[in-house]
């Protein structure tokens, strides 16, 4: 398999990676990567110490973040993607963000309570660090205190799609987190369009809607994916004249399967979203 030499989508400590900044985009380097973009969840702490560390390096970095929004009940995630790190939108987006996702644990953790689970929301908080607070997080500290057996089983009992710790309420609308990222001199595109679990027929719609708010591509080629998506996913940049990405979708080195630049690259037949950088 031909690895990707382009990596836009992979998360660091300053979120719910395993790496610091720095070490992820190392780490990238030395598998290949020739340009990345590190996109934590809600947040561009990451951003200043993965330039720095990537100046020594022969890779280019791309600015990136990775927003949560709503879109007909679903959570979405849209990748923000080579903006202006100067740009006051995405700093205030940030804070937005990171008020959200405080309200919306501690409701996951009141609701894990009700559960008949043990309160694991400073434990959470701890195993966040620095990084912003999220559901994997939760599911560590559920491990720890031997309520479930592994994080696969934490996310099907209780934090997956449409389970209890499930938290939607807050997220900004998909037209808003466009807003921010194109505001900010980016480019918008659709994270792992087909982790949604919703049908084709929602997916189209989805990307209609994308697309008509100033959305810029689709991740066609991410890790983790079904024979076919790929095909799929680049027909559907074609119908909705959108360009793609490609992704990583890096967390941890304890998932191999989705390293840095670990990906088949994107298909030729599509317009990468890089093609004016």
């Amino acid at each position: 398999m031909h690895h990707s030499t382009i990596d836009l989508h992979c998360h660091s400590r300053a979120s719910d990676g395993e790496l610091s900044p720095g070490d992820v985009v190392s780490r990238a380097s030395s598998n290949g990567v020739e340009m990345l973009a590190l996109t934590d969840h809600d947040t561009i702490q990451g951003q200043s110490e993965a330039f720095a560390v990537a100046s020594d390096l022969p890779i280019k970095m791309v600015s990136g973040i990775e927003l949560s929004c709503l879109w007909n009940g679903y959570t979405i995630h849209v990748l923000g993607l080579n903006f202006s790190l100067d740009s006051p939108v995405m700093w205030t987006a940030q804070e937005r963000q990171g008020v959200v996702r405080e309200a919306r644990s501690i409701e996951i953790a009141e609701r894990l309570v009700k559960k008949g689970l043990p309160d694991v929301l400073s434990l959470a908080s701890d195993k966040a660090g620095e990084g912003v607070l999220g559901r994997p997080h939760f599911a560590e500290a559920l491990v720890e205190l031997g309520a479930v057996k592994n994080h696969a089983e934490a996310f099907k009992k209780y934090l997956g799609a449409g389970k209890v710790g499930d938290v939607k309420s807050g997220w900004p609308s998909l037209a808003e987190v466009i807003d921010w990222i194109v505001s900010a001199g980016g480019d918008a595109v659709i994270a792992h369009p087909r982790k949604y679990s919703m049908s084709l027929t929602k997916l189209r719609a989805l990307i209609d809607e994308f697309g008509e708010h100033g959305g810029a591509g689709l991740e066609v080629v991410v890790s983790g994916q079904k024979q076919g998506e790929v095909g799929l996913l680049s027909d559907l940049c074609h119908k909705y004249k959108l360009k793609a990405s490609v992704g990583s979708d890096f967390h941890s080195t304890k998932f191999p399967w989705a390293d840095l630049g670990r990906v088949p690259s994107l298909p030729k037949t599509v317009t990468p979203v890089w093609v004016e950088w």
